[in-house]
Order: structure tokens, then C-alpha cells, then sequence
């Protein structure tokens, strides 16, 4: 049977899991799970996901979830993939997982929280909360000079020193990828000083041509439509809500 992949174009570890498919022609059918629509809620989904959240899979009878757990199945479940990505090495495998360990409590952490308080709650008629945003900016900072000073020193083009991309650059640049939602100025702002991993996302997208920006497309879109609403908000004098129904979770 046909490997399923239920994601939500929005989500940013769905967003890596299908460049990883694309990227290393795994046959599969892309199951959309719409989250703004309460799909994942439903009690299909929860067969695959009890979690209720995306990405998640389906190998016939075998299903898993957890977007880190479903890349490293995948670059070793299908023949094909490149070495690199979750190279056969032991110790080279043990570093890529610590980068993937790090990223959800830090650099996850502190972009998902920072976009949420910044951009999603104002589109969503929810309150910002300014603490939690000055605090979720801390640690996005502080993750990104972590990934410059420590996995991208060297000569390599990619973490852990790397000269072709790992499962470990492809989380972590979908992850970053999140602040395209951000006004250009607050962008600027947090990946301006950070010029290695502005270089890294760079090399990131070149070595995933062209399934990077296909798969990012609903992410330039959503960018574009916040800058509207922002931009209407500011000329709004009426007082009337500028909520907006975003595609699906971010």
C-alpha cells in the first residue's frame, strides 16, 4: 500500500516531512488534514494520530507520529534516500539527534511562541500577550546564536559541520521559516544579526529545489494576507474586528 502523509501545509513539521518525501521521491499520497476546520479532531484521524496533531503517517498497517520519529523512519524505511540525511554512522546519527532533541524545547519553542503572540493572536481576535512575546524572543535569539556557535562553525554549508543537508537542517529551517509571517522590520530584527543562518536557510533551500518553495507556497500566501490585514488595521478608524480565518494551524 501507497505511503499516507497527513499534514497541514501551515504546520512546519508538516511542511518537512513532505519536502523529505518530494525531495527523495517517496511514493506517497499527501492526506490534508485542514485544522482550522477541526479535521484532526475527528475520530479518523485519531485512529492514526490519538494526539490529534500533524504530521503523521500511515505505512499500511503501520502508522506513526511525531515529526522527528516519522523523518527518521522514513530515511530509513525506503531505499533510495541519501545517506546524509540520517547518515548509517552511529555517532554521526547520535549528533543529528541531539540537534532534533534541542530544537523542540528551544528553538521551537521559542518561534512558535513568539508568531502566536506577535501575528496569530491579533489575526485571530485573540489577546497578545507582550510578556510572553518579549520572553518567546529571548529564546528564539538565544537558539539561533546556539545554532550559529555551535552547529554551523566550520566550513560546512549545513549543522554539524555538514556539506549536504541532514533531517536536522530541514526541521529546523521549516521551523525558522515561520517568522515569513512576521512584519519585514521584527524579521529583520531577530535573523538580521544572524548572518550564518541566513546563509544556512539559503543552502537549505537550494539542496531541496524546487519542492522547498512549492511546499512554502501557503506560507507566502498567508505572509501576504497578514500584511493586508495589518495594513487595514492600521487604517482602520471604525473600531470593527479584523479577525481572519487563517488555512490552519501554525
Amino acid at each position: 500500500m501507497k505511503l499516507k502523509v497527513y499534514v497541514d501545509r501551515m504546520s512546519q513539521p508538516s511542511r518537512a516531512i513532505l519536502i523529505f518525501c518530494k525531495v527523495n521521491r517517496i511514493d506517497f499520497e499527501e492526506v490534508q488534514i485542514n485544522i482550522a476546520k477541526g479535521q484532526h479532531l475527528s475520530p479518523e484521524f485519531k485512529k492514526i494520530n490519538p494526539m490529534r496533531q500533524v504530521p503523521a503517517i500511515a505505512d499500511g498497517k503501520f502508522t506513526l507520529f511525531e515529526s522527528h520519529a516519522v523523518l527518521v523512519y522514513l530515511a530509513c524505511a525506503f531505499p533510495g534516500v541519501a545517506d546524509h540525511w540520517y547518515p548509517a554512522d552511529l555517532f554521526r546519527r547520535a549528533k543529528i539527534n541531539s540537534v532534533l532533541d534541542w530544537h523542540h524545547s528551544n528553538l521551537r519553542r521559542g518561534a512558535a511562541t513568539y508568531v502566536l503572540n506577535t501575528v496569530l493572536a491579533p489575526v485571530l481576535g485573540l489577546a497578545s500577550n507582550p510578556q510572553a512575546a518579549a520572553e518567546a524572543e529571548k529564546i528564539l535569539s538565544s537558539s539561533l546564536s546556539k545554532i550559529e556557535s555551535i552547529w554551523l562553525k566550520g566550513n560546512g554549508k549545513f549543522l554539524l559541520g555538514g556539506f549536504q543537508p541532514s533531517i536536522a537542517d530541514l526541521s529546523l529551517v521549516c521551523e525558522i521559516m515561520q517568522l515569513e509571517l512576521l512584519d519585514e522590520n521584527d524579521r529583520s530584527r531577530i535573523l538580521g544579526p544572524h548572518k550564518k543562518v541566513l546563509e544556512w536557510i539559503e543552502n537549505t533551500k537550494t539542496a531541496t529545489r524546487p519542492h522547498f518553495e512549492e511546499v512554502h507556497q501557503i506560507l507566502y500566501r498567508a505572509k501576504t494576507r497578514f500584511q493586508e490585514q495589518r495594513s487595514m488595521g492600521s487604517n482602520n478608524t471604525t473600531g470593527s474586528s479584523n479577525r481572519m480565518t487563517l488555512p490552519s494551524k501554525m
